[in-house]
């Protein structure tokens, strides 16, 4: 008997440069041993033998179809972001792929808090993973690298407003990576580069360069306000970089409930503030260290590995 046919859905393909790619890719990685993998935006009617869907709302139209077409047919759905903590409390055809799911998937523990009993019931939790890279900090001042696409739900403009609250003559560093997807946020990020010489926008950069780039920083600033789990937050934590993170529950599954790096979601003043503190205060920089350095073993690919072919067994059940 040959492999199985796996299919993996994502919203997102190799030029999007995202999350949902990045997930899609490395779980292909996984399943590639001991399945027959393809990843594709949407299901056009081809044999498999188990979907794994990532997204409710934006792979819900192949979740369904395929549903229709095949009602006994094993289908996993990965919450990944804006779906967990947005689109399944209001969105009808997001609340549709929970039902058609044969298992759920989220990728932090704070976010089977938004499911219900019947969801929870099917859901398991598997934390993403990142190859680790030795860390090399920059010589020159307080570097905080930001990584993430310019939208909304990454929140660039509170990083910018925080820049501009840091005196010129600041020692700190500011290096802001990702792709203009909102085109009045990247004219807010060329004027705030113009006004403020510590503050550095460089665009869309390929992932191999930002890794670099967190493996040089002091700290990784990440803004978000709707997270499933980034997984930047994780690439900053297996490089022994800690983070300055947003008090949402995305950031919280990730780094715990009592991680000393956090501010209020918007809150540019007390993004500042903390930076200062980081830069300033040895001692917080240390305890920001030794906690990432805790939640570290939980984010090695092989952790990751085995609970996605977990995943896969249990989706095709017994030989």
């Amino acid at each position: 008997m040959g492999k199985p046919r796996v299919l993996i859905v994502s919203p997102a393909l190799a030029d999007a440069n995202n999350g949902n790619w990045r997930t899609a890719a490395r779980w292909g990685g996984f399943l590639a041993g001991i399945a027959d993998v393809r990843i594709a935006r949407s299901w056009e009617g081809e044999a498999c033998d188990a979907m794994i869907a990532l997204h409710a709302r934006r792979s819900a139209d192949s979740i369904a179809r395929l549903r229709a077409a095949r009602a006994d047919h094993p289908i996993a759905l990965v919450l990944t972001g804006t779906d967990v903590y947005r689109d399944i409390a209001e969105d009808g055809a997001a609340q549709h792929s929970l039902q058609c799911a044969s298992q759920l998937v989220v990728l932090q523990p704070d976010a089977l808090d938004r499911l219900g009993v019947a969801e929870r019931a099917k859901a398991r939790v598997i934390v993403q993973s990142a190859s680790a890279w030795r860390h090399r900090p920059a010589m020159r001042g307080c570097l905080f690298v930001a990584v993430g696409h310019l939208r909304e739900e990454k929140d660039p403009l509170t990083l910018m407003a925080a820049a501009r609250r840091l005196p010129h003559d600041t020692p700190i560093r500011i290096v802001h990576i990702g792709e203009v997807l909102t085109p009045a946020l990247g004219e807010a990020a060329r004027r705030t580069m113009a006004e403020c010489p510590h503050y550095r926008w460089l665009g869309g950069l390929p992932r191999e360069t930002a890794r670099r780039w967190i493996a040089r920083a002091h700290a990784l600033v990440h803004m978000s306000r709707m997270e499933g789990g980034a997984q930047v937050v994780i690439e900053a934590v297996r490089s022994g970089v800690p983070v300055l993170a947003s008090r949402i529950g995305g950031n919280l599954g990730l780094l715990g409930d009592d991680y000393a790096g956090c501010f209020p979601v918007g809150d540019d003043a007390a993004l500042a503030a903390l930076m200062q503190r980081f830069a300033t205060d040895p001692e917080f920089a240390a305890r920001l260290s030794v906690q990432c350095a805790l939640r570290e073993p939980g984010f090695r690919p092989e952790h990751e590995r085995r609970l996605v072919r977990e995943l896969l067994r249990d989706l095709l059940g017994p030989p």
